[in-house]
Formats: structure tokens, C-alpha cells, sequence
């Protein structure tokens, strides 16, 4: 059985280099070419976790089309077991990346087969879930995915929140560790959280928000370059980041979660995972893409 399960996205991602992001209704030209990669929450940490030297397999949905099959062979080129990854009538999903050159990024993103998955899909797959020794979730399938997915998980459960959405009280009482960034914290406290309006707030708030939310195990809030909070019952404690030249942040949260979990796999404690996982996203940042930017084993502990 693999190490890791990863019940997620899969998106052909089209990125535009841009000098700087449009305003609302502004079109902004660029000079630079667009490229197509793979992309997806769900992919993105399926291959992270696999070039950190992680066994891996995949379950998710992809269209019948050209774009499903380039996209299922690039995870199979990563050593990713794709054979749970299905072939909907829906398109293959799309992600638009407006990226600037200081590492700045904005997406939108068509799911197409992604919201195609439904529950019933996971019941074939329900012991290669529930014999992983980690299963890795995300945001960008139906909410009863993730839930059917958590459910049937009997290792080590992470939960990316991204996008921002509510998650049901049932489901985060069985999430072992949760990963969301400020928003999305915001999100699953409730709209009238200090966060919720656009601010940051100091490390006791995200603490109580994080607390507040009632899963089983640690809450890391991911906070950019400010590093990651580590919030557990009796204690929080900030990780920093590690100090690069940012060249693209997409991808840097899947990363993260992919480091966090392989590092829980190894026995760490979780602030010590944290520091893995900051470590690996670190390395991410410095390069374009999202699943191209994943680092392998070594480079990130060439990191520091």
C-alpha cells in the first residue's frame, strides 16, 4: 500500500506572466508568453510528496479528453499510482495563474471532472484510503468528497481547507492535522471572526480561532512569508520562514502540506514537521509553477 493518499484536484493550470495583477474590471497586457503545467491541489501534493521519496497514489477525476491523459502522465512520470484517478464526461479541470514577477499570484479555476467526483467513486478505492498511512485532502472537490474521504481514512488525516468553505463538525473531529492560511481559518470560524474582514491578527487570535474549531489534533496556519503558527491545546508556537527570493508562490501551501505529512510519517513533532514542511515550501517559492516547483528530498535539505 502507499505511504500517502492524496483525495483531490487535478488541473491543467495555464499561467500568464504579468508585471502586475489587473484591478477589477482592467485588462493588462504581457509581453511574455503563457505556458500550460500541471496543476491541481490534489496533484500538486501528490507529486510533492512523491519526490520527497514518498510512495503515492492519486484518487480523483480528470476529463475523457487530451488534457486528462497529458495530465495523468505527468503524475505517472512522478511515480504516482494514477489507476483511481477516473475519466468523467465532464472536461479535464482548468486553473488560470495570473503570476507577477515578484512572486505575487492570482487564480481562477474551472473544475470541470473535479466536481464531477462524488462519493460512490471513493467506495471502489475505500481500503487503498483507509490503508494509507496518511490521507491528504483539499477544497477543490465536493464537500461529501472530502468528508467520504475523511471518513474512510484510518491513518493520519491533513486537511488543506482550500478554498476557503465550511467543513461540517463531523468531519473536523476526525481531521488529525488541519492546514489552512488566515482566510481560510476565518472561513471555518465563522464570518464574524477578527480575520474574517481582511485582518491579520496577533498569534493568540488565530490560536483561539484555530482551537475553536474542534478538530483532534494540531492546527497549522500557514502565514506566508511570516512563516506558520503552530496551534495544539496548550500552546502555539510561530515558525518562521525561511528568508528566499521569492519567484512564484502557487504552490507553496500543497508543498507545505505534502513536507508536513511525510515528516508526521517519519515521527516528527509537529513544530518539527512544520519547520520540514517551511523548509520545502521555501524552495518552491524560488521557482515558476505550481507541480513543477516541488523541491525533491535533497534540495530541501540543502535548505539552511
Amino acid at each position: 500500500m502507499p505511504d500517502i493518499v492524496v483525495v483531490g484536484s487535478l488541473n491543467v493550470d495555464v499561467v500568464v506572466p504579468l508585471d502586475r495583477l489587473p484591478d477589477p474590471g482592467q485588462t493588462v497586457l504581457s509581453a511574455a508568453d503563457h505556458s500550460r503545467a500541471g496543476g491541481g491541489k490534489g496533484a500538486n501534493q501528490a507529486v510533492a510528496a512523491a519526490r520527497l521519496g514518498r510512495s503515492v497514489a492519486m484518487v480523483g477525476a480528470v476529463g475523457d479528453d487530451p488534457e486528462g491523459q497529458w495530465l495523468t502522465g505527468l503524475l505517472v512520470a512522478e511515480g504516482v499510482d494514477t489507476s483511481a484517478v477516473l475519466r468523467a464526461s465532464r472536461p479535464t479541470g482548468q486553473a488560470i495563474v495570473l503570476v507577477t514577477a515578484d512572486g505575487d499570484s492570482t487564480i481562477a479555476v474551472s473544475s470541470g471532472a473535479n466536481m464531477w467526483l462524488a462519493p460512490e467513486h471513493l467506495r471502489p478505492y475505500a481500503d487503498l484510503i483507509g490503508d494509507a498511512a496518511a490521507v491528504l485532502l483539499q477544497q477543490e472537490v465536493d464537500a461529501a468528497v472530502v468528508a467520504a474521504a475523511v471518513a474512510a481514512a484510518r491513518g493520519l488525516v491533513v486537511v488543506n481547507p482550500a478554498p476557503a468553505r465550511p467543513i461540517d463538525a463531523a468531519t473536523l473531529a476526525r481531521v488529525d492535522v488541519l492546514v489552512p492560511n488566515r482566510g481560510e481559518l476565518a472561513a471555518l470560524a465563522g464570518a464574524g471572526s477578527p480575520v474574517a474582514g481582511g485582518g491579520t491578527g496577533d498569534a493568540a487570535t488565530l490560536a483561539a480561532l484555530a482551537r475553536s474549531l474542534g478538530t483532534r489534533g494540531p492546527v497549522v496556519v500557514t502565514l506566508g512569508a511570516d512563516g506558520a503558527l503552530v496551534v495544539t491545546a496548550d500552546r502555539e508556537l510561530l515558525v518562521p520562514a525561511e528568508q528566499v527570493d521569492a519567484v512564484d508562490a502557487t504552490g507553496a501551501g500543497d508543498t507545505f502540506c505534502a513536507a508536513l505529512a511525510d515528516a508526521l510519517l517519519d515521527g516528527a513533532a509537529i513544530a518539527d514537521a512544520a519547520r520540514w514542511a517551511s523548509r520545502a515550501a521555501a524552495v518552491t517559492v524560488t521557482r515558476p509553477g505550481a507541480m513543477a516547483s516541488a523541491p525533491r528530498r535533497a534540495e530541501v535539505l540543502a535548505v539552511g
